[in-house]
């Protein structure tokens, strides 16, 4: 009896700390989901960062998606990223992860893959598209090829929170308590469809 051929996925790699980060990811998800068969969301997060040189995070997170591992980033057909705005910048804890890529970098497991990032902030210019673009750095020196959001998508043009050309967003609010609006929410999934789209085509 042949084995049947696992199902290429796109790895949805986040950070999230009150939880509209997780929110978005499971958004962009939900798109990737559309892009048709053969193909499938995977989310995974990192670890928070520690100041405390002793402590250890457990293998297994209590909740939510469980930890990325270099196989899961290795082995993906595409990649979506996402992160809170931390002073214009990915959050650490994902900036950790990222820095440890090395020897994915050196076997070119990520060349002329697709990618897109996403971030929630907690004010309006508080950071959203320096957020998008600096986490765009390490993907093109993976070889990576990024993927924005096209004006194709309507969304974009009435937005008054979140969404960006560079990627989704989200205004979350300065006590992280604003939901993700009707626009934020159809980026979301539109990124997720766009990627995997891409990544089946490259695939076929």
């Amino acid at each position: 009896m042949p084995q049947s051929t696992p199902t290429s996925y796109i790895l949805v790699l986040y950070y999230s700390r009150s939880g509209a980060t997780e929110k978005m990811a499971r958004l962009i998800g939900r798109g990737i989901e559309q892009a048709g068969s053969g193909i499938e969301a995977r989310l995974r997060t990192v670890p928070p960062v520690s100041t405390v040189c002793e402590a250890t995070a457990s293998s297994v997170p209590e909740n939510g998606a469980v930890y990325c591992s270099e196989d899961d980033l290795r082995n993906c057909a595409g990649l979506i990223m996402g992160s809170p705005t931390r002073f214009g910048n990915m959050a650490a804890p994902l900036k950790y992860f990222i820095d440890g890529t090395g020897a994915v970098w050196l076997s070119g497991a990520l060349i002329n893959k697709p990618a897109a990032v996403f971030t929630s902030t907690a004010s309006l210019h508080g950071g959203q598209e320096s957020t998008l673009l600096s986490m765009m750095n390490p993907l093109f020196h993976h070889g990576m090829l990024m993927c924005g959001l096209p004006y194709s998508e309507p969304q974009l043009m009435t937005t008054q929170s979140g969404g960006t050309p560079y990627g989704a967003s989200h205004l979350a609010g300065k006590n992280s308590d604003r939901k993700l609006d009707e626009q934020e929410s159809d980026l979301c999934i539109a990124l997720g469809r766009r990627v995997a789209t891409l990544a089946l085509k490259l695939l076929a």
